[in-house]
C-alpha cells in the first residue's frame, strides 16, 4: 500500500472556552481548517464532582453544519428542540444535523455529577454543504456496543466504525456528505494498514497513548497529536508503541467559502444575519433551560 504524505503534523495545545480549558487542534494559526472538518475540541479528562461541573451547557442554537460529539469518558444528558432527550455514555456517539437550525443542551447527567466521574470526550463540527445548510434537522445516537468493529490480523488493533465504511464494514449513523469516522485502539506493538479515499481529506487525532504514523512519525498526548494527510496515497500505516486511542476522519472536500459566526456555520455574512434573527425569532424551536 502506498502511504499517504504526512501534509501537516499538528499540536493540540489547551485554549478558554470561558470556564473550560480544552484542547483545540482545528483550527490554529498554522490550521484553519481541514474540509470538512471546521472545528475539533478535545475535552478532558476531567474531574466531574458537585463542586466542580464547569460543562453543564444551557440551551443555545446551531445552524447549517453537523456538531458531532464523541464521548470517550463519562454520562452526558442530550435534549433538544426536535424533543429528543438521551443519556449518552462512554462510547456512545450523538450526531446532530442542525440544517436550518436546532436548539440544544448537554452535559453531564445528575447522577453522574452526584456519584462523580471523569468526563472526555471530542465536539466535532463537520460543514454541510450550501445545497444541505437549510435541510430539517436532525439527531441520531447510537450507543458503543451498536457499533461494527474491523480488527486487525494481529488481533492487536481495533477500528470502530461510527460512519462511512470500512473493508465492507458500515457505520450505523447515517450521513449527510461522503465522510468516515473510526475510533481506534491499539495495544503496544499492534499494527494495522488503513485505506483512504483518494477523493478523501483525512487526519488522525490521538487522544491517548503513543503511536507511531507511516513508520516515520511519533504521535504523544502533550506533544503532536494530529497528522493531516495528503491524498496521495492508498491510506496510512499505524503502530502502537503503547496502548492508545485515535480518532479517524476523511471526508470529501465541500470547497465552498465558509462564513462562521459563534454557532453559526454558512456560506455569506448574510446568511448569519439571517440565522441571528431567526433565532430570535423563534424559527429554530424551543427548548426550555
Amino acid at each position: 500500500m502506498k502511504h499517504n504524505t504526512i501534509k501537516k503534523i499538528g499540536r493540540s495545545d489547551f485554549v478558554n472556552m470561558g470556564p473550560i480549558k480544552l484542547r483545540q487542534p482545528i483550527p490554529t494559526q498554522e490550521i484553519e481548517l481541514i474540509d470538512p472538518f471546521v472545528l475539533l475540541h478535545h475535552y478532558g479528562p476531567y474531574p466531574i464532582n458537585e463542586l466542580n461541573n464547569p460543562f453543564d451547557l444551557g440551551p443555545h442554537p446551531h445552524r447549517g453544519f453537523e456538531p458531532i460529539t464523541f464521548l470517550i469518558q463519562g454520562e452526558q444528558l442530550h435534549r433538544d428542540s426536535l424533543g429528543n432527550e438521551s443519556v449518552v455514555k462512554e462510547g456512545d456517539v450523538q450526531w446532530t444535523t442542525a440544517g436550518r437550525g436546532i436548539i440544544h443542551a448537554e452535559g453531564p447527567t445528575k447522577d453522574f455529577v452526584k456519584r462523580g466521574g471523569t468526563l472526555e470526550g471530542i465536539q466535532l463540527w463537520l460543514n454541510l454543504p450550501a445545497e444541505k445548510k437549510m435541510i430539517p434537522s436532525n439527531y441520531q445516537h447510537v450507543k458503543n456496543e451498536d457499533f461494527l468493529v474491523v480488527t486487525s490480523e494481529d488481533k492487536k488493533v481495533n477500528v470502530q466504525v461510527i460512519a462511512g465504511e470500512l473493508a465492507g464494514t458500515n457505520g450505523r449513523i447515517a450521513t449527510q456528505t461522503a465522510v468516515n469516522a473510526y475510533i481506534i485502539d491499539a495495544e503496544k506493538n499492534g499494527s494495522f494498514d488503513l485505506k483512504v479515499p483518494p477523493s478523501h481529506q483525512s487526519l488522525v487525532y490521538l487522544l491517548n497513548g503513543s503511536v507511531t504514523i507511516n513508520n516515520e512519525v511519533a504521535l504523544a498526548l502533550n506533544e503532536d497529536q494530529m497528522i493531516w494527510f495528503e491524498q496521495d496515497g492508498d491510506g496510512f500505516s499505524i503502530k502502537g508503541n503503547s496502548d492508545s486511542k485515535l480518532l479517524f476522519l476523511s471526508g470529501e472536500p465541500i470547497n465552498e467559502k465558509i462564513t462562521s459566526w459563534g454557532p453559526y456555520v454558512m456560506n455569506s455574512q448574510t446568511e448569519i444575519m439571517e440565522a441571528l434573527r431567526d433565532y430570535k425569532e423563534g424559527k429554530m424551536g424551543f427548548l426550555p433551560a
